[in-house]
């Protein structure tokens, strides 16, 4: 049994022990707060349950997440609970390890990076400072309802450490100011609460100790948050790196294809934006490869290759693996790749492409093998089945023996639609990328 912690919420924030737990398991149990991208380290045939706890929203009662854990654990299985942030702050872990050693369940506490500390740091504000604050504490801001009293010594903690951080304290902001306040912390104080922090949907806040609450509930900003309140807030104007990132702010829709969608989220995320994926088309085999395998079964007797999109490459390779060849089917054949991308996509598999045009379109293509001479020059196009026929046709013009096959299908995605049209009519958009015709 593996007690991991998933990190903030940026699933590239979770610890390499973290990552090789989870491609051990046979089950896991994961909350709402840990990324669900972190799903895919895991075996394509564990099994995964979610467990994950709202406001006033419980998909699972902790006695019965207990059971569970034992339950899988006393059946032999490898289990990974995946759980937010770190397991032993705020995060029930001891209670669930308390229950595995109950019932003699062995288990290791992989820890994961708090937001009480990551959700600061991306919003420019370090908890500590040698010239302004040289403590700090956690503090959480949804306390056990079944406790006879708060466990929360306010006036030691509004009289004590510089800095306080409240994880999961939007819900009760007013009674947390409220006590603060009461008990000597100024008003003038800066304060900050960040939603979803680390991820591409960070909200930040700010404002004093008295003016928090009123912005917050302006903003409309609601739970997971985190909130701070201490000078180190003032920090933020000189360190909010985040904001500076070149597409800070920016909502984008990619519209790719799924098999293709999160490299560019991944790049999107990097610079700053909030990728929102709505794939559009699907990839899918031929129906009928034969014509496809036919062409591969004599690839060496044409003189050039044309590859007009990774997705040909992808397609070919599967097609000429199955046949029994590799790359050394190629060896008298020379290749044209459409783009950069493409050109990468070959050298996976140990081709450099012979030839790339100084523009990635038809027309570019066309213009380099007119310097060419194409006579009786045999040349395979393996495309889309709904690529144009202008490539094909130019190449004819020019003299070339052309043969076309279809290497995979570009269908409409049937998932997308509902949700495109809800992301576009709520105008929450700023940025649509088509990244093809189709």
């Amino acid at each position: 049994m593996y007690l991991v912690g998933a990190g903030p919420g940026d699933p590239r924030l979770i610890t390499v022990r973290g990552v090789e737990c989870l491609r051990l398991a046979d089950v896991v149990v994961y909350d709402r707060l840990a990324s669900p991208e972190l799903l895919g380290y895991v075996p394509a045939a564990a099994e995964r349950i979610f467990v994950g706890k709202g406001p006033r929203q419980h998909t699972m009662s902790q006695d019965e997440i207990d059971e569970l854990l034992v339950e899988r654990g006393l059946a032999g299985q490898i289990v990974v609970r995946l759980k937010g942030g770190d397991p032993f702050v705020f995060g029930r872990g001891g209670e669930e390890a308390l229950a595995l050693d109950a019932a003699g369940v062995p288990f290791e506490v992989v820890p994961g990076i708090t937001s009480a500390i990551a959700g600061p740091s991306f919003a420019g504000i370090p908890v500590t400072h040698r010239q302004v604050a040289a403590s700090f504490a956690v503090v959480t801001g949804h306390e056990d309802p079944t406790r006879d009293a708060s466990g929360v010594r306010w006036a030691g903690l509004a009289n004590g450490p510089e800095t306080l951080i409240f994880l999961m304290g939007v819900e009760n902001l007013e009674p947390i100011v409220a006590n603060l306040l009461a008990n000597g912390r100024p008003a003038s104080q800066p304060a900050a609460a960040i939603r979803w922090a680390t991820t591409p949907d960070q909200e930040v806040v700010a404002g004093t100790l008295g003016s928090i609450v009123e912005r917050v509930r302006g903003a409309d900003l609601r739970p997971p948050a985190v909130l701070v309140v201490g000078d180190v807030v003032g920090l933020r104007d000189g360190l909010d790196w985040r904001s500076r990132l070149p597409l800070a702010g920016l909502r984008v829709l990619v519209t790719r294809a799924r098999q293709q969608a999160s490299a560019l989220s991944a790049r999107l995320v990097e610079l700053g934006a909030a990728p929102l994926e709505y794939p559009t088309i699907e990839i899918r085999p031929v129906d009928d490869p034969a014509p496809f395998d036919s062409a591969l079964a004599d690839v060496g007797q044409f003189g050039w290759i044309v590859f007009t999109s990774t997705n040909g490459v992808d397609a070919f390779w599967e097609r000429l693996l199955r046949s029994g060849q590799d790359s050394r089917a190629l060896a008298g054949v020379q290749i044209c790749a459409i783009g950069p991308s493409t050109a990468g996509a070959l050298a996976t598999h140990g081709i450099t492409a012979d030839w790339i045009p100084p523009e990635f379109v038809t027309d570019s293509i066309l213009d380099g093998f007119r310097k060419r001479d194409l006579g009786g020059v045999g040349i395979l196009l393996a495309r889309a089945d709904i690529a144009p026929p202008v490539l094909a046709d130019g190449l004819r013009e020019q003299g070339a023996l052309v043969s076309e096959v279809t290497a995979y299908q570009t269908t409409p995605s049937p998932e997308s639609r509902d949700r495109l049209l809800a992301a576009l009519e709520l105008r929450t958009i700023h940025v649509v990328t088509l990244t093809s015709s189709s």
